[in-house]
């Protein structure tokens, strides 16, 4: 039986304003998207998945929507849309777009209509209260920025609820229209090309909270809902979860395999940096022992760095200290007393043989691995900028104007590019390091050939192996009679260790650079340099 799509793909995030400028205004937009096309296919990405490119006054990156069913003229056209989506397709690409429906800008039409008029039909697609909740303190996803979730509004004469700023209003998810416009919202993108929708903040989208069903009924039951409409749309689209779960509540999420298709596994997450900041693999290994199994459809999300803070809130104070210490140590690098603002190459001090086994963990851990844009290239954080826009620079494409980015004047750029040190685009950019058959971009062009060529990582059924060593990560991956082992040494010394095997077996090396030496008891003495990793494929012998 064929496997879903999206079980064993490679996915890249990219924002469009901030990848490529096709017009030469400052900001990036799908013509400038559309003519990249042909690099991320020679990367080997199965998927694109969009930040939001909707009508939005950009008080958050875009995730303050005022349109659903249309593009940021600045970033183009539906027109525009649909001839990136269709040439996606024709390079072999997936579409997947951000799904951001926990909440509207508080300039959407939908808002301005309820603040308006007590009697409009939009009134109730929000959350209202006349007295201001005794727990309006609690539950900010912002501490420090945000005091509180609930906003008085002048001109509706009420509060209104928000998670996340008060310029951004909680939808009501228990009224049946809100739920009926989420089917069209999704149903028009699916017509335009999309396959998969990766739902923002999924678990405040669920939550009754402020309704009068607070407290009563099952809020994930939604989520068999949508998925069914999806899907009964498009039967290969896929559902990619933003939810920071604990261990007890992913059953919540994935169902029967009748909810979610995916989740980013946060969890292992935060303490694959723990790992790394001890040189222990210890925390990884716990970390999915502690995971419950998930439904035969569903997937876990592997990925090091996304578009937001690195997020180590479910980690003990002890440890996100130990994070803390170890890869964001100055307070300007920490945000929201759980976070760390920094790209990944910063974080691991530019060190080449940190950045490929940290790469190598994602591509070979249990899961579809996400990359984040510019981590290809090893790009680094501009931390002059405010919150979480350190990590959101435009792309790197050569060391021309901006960074090849754009042709617009400096001045004219939603963001400026890094232009000047370590990480600035006269050093790091994708011309540079194409030329280049050992930079970074080549080793990783070629590590995701080999995964694509490795499909039981994505796959197969994972048992952990005891090598006696801490420092080392060590496992194999079954799948219908084949095997493939992945040992990562976090460590800064060279380890050696024997890696049972067993039977009439031998090891290839996948990525091919070393030599694995048999024993007679059919186990492998495996020497790993600090920080080294190996991919090895099992294969009869006789």
């Amino acid at each position: 039986m064929a496997e879903p799509w999206y079980k064993n793909a490679v996915l890249y995030c990219l924002d469009v304003k901030t990848f490529a400028d096709g017009n030469g205004d400052g900001i990036g937009d799908f013509i400038g998207l559309a003519a990249k096309l042909d690099y991320l296919a020679g990367l080997n990405v199965d998927c694109i998945w969009l930040q939001p490119f909707f009508p939005s006054p950009m008080r958050d990156n875009g995730y303050d929507i005022t349109d659903y069913y249309s593009v940021d003229p600045r970033l183009g056209t539906l027109g525009d849309f649909v001839e990136f989506s269709r040439r996606a397709q024709e390079n072999g690409m997936r579409v997947m777009i951000d799904l951001v429906v926990n909440h509207t800008s508080i300039d959407h039409p939908w808002f301005q209509a309820a603040r308006s008029d007590a009697q409009s039909p939009y009134r109730d697609y929000y959350v209202w209260s006349d007295e201001k909740p005794a727990d309006a303190a609690e539950g900010t996803v912002f501490p420090g920025v945000q005091d509180t979730t609930w906003t008085w509004d002048r001109e509706a004469k009420a509060y209104y609820f928000h998670r996340f700023y008060d310029h951004q209003a909680e939808l009501n998810i228990t009224n049946p229209a809100v739920r009926r416009e989420i089917e069209r919202i999704t149903g028009l993108w699916l017509q335009l090309g999309v396959t998969g929708f990766r739902i923002d903040a999924l678990p405040f989208l669920i939550e009754f909270k402020g309704t009068p069903l607070e407290g009563q009924g099952d809020a994930h039951a939604y989520l068999r809902e949508l998925r069914h409409h999806v899907q009964q749309l498009c039967g290969d689209a896929c559902l990619m979860a933003e939810a920071n779960l604990l261990p007890e509540e992913v059953p919540d999420y994935f169902g029967d395999g009748d909810k979610i298709h995916m989740s980013f596994n946060f969890w292992v997450n935060q303490h694959l940096f723990l790992a790394l900041a001890r040189k222990d693999a210890t925390p990884i290994r716990r970390a999915y022992e502690q995971l419950p199994p998930i439904p035969v459809w569903c997937q876990w999300n592997n990925f090091i760095r996304s578009h937001d803070e690195l997020d180590l809130g479910r980690l003990k104070k002890s440890e996100l200290e130990e994070v803390f210490r170890a890869f964001g140590p100055d307070e300007s690098m920490q945000l929201y007393g759980r976070g760390i603002r920094r790209r990944l190459a910063p974080m691991l001090g530019n060190d080449r043989r940190r950045l490929e086994l940290a790469h190598s963990l994602m591509l070979t851990l249990p899961g579809t691995p996400v990359l984040r844009y510019g981590d290809e290239i090893g790009m680094g954080d501009d931390l002059s900028l405010p919150d979480r826009e350190s990590v959101r620079t435009p792309m790197q494409w050569s060391d021309g104007a901006n960074g090849g980015f754009s042709s617009a004047a400096a001045d004219r750029l939603s963001l400026p590019p890094i232009a000047e040190g370590e990480y600035g685009y006269p050093t790091v950019n994708v011309e540079a390091q194409r030329r280049d058959p050992q930079s970074l971009l080549n080793w990783l062009e070629r590590a995701l050939r080999r995964r694509k060529e490795c499909p039981e990582f994505g796959l197969g059924e994972c048992t952990w192996i005891d090598t006696g060593r801490a420092e080392v990560l060590a496992h194999r991956c079954d799948l219908d009679g084949s095997t493939v082992y992945a040992v990562h040494n976090l460590g800064a010394r060279r380890a050696k260790f024997m890696l049972p095997v067993g039977g009439s077996r031998t090891l290839q090396d996948v990525l091919a650079f070393h030599h694995c030496e048999a024993q007679e008891d059919g186990s492998y003495r495996i020497d790993l340099e600090p920080y080294g990793y190996r991919w090895l494929r099992s294969v009869a012998t006789g």
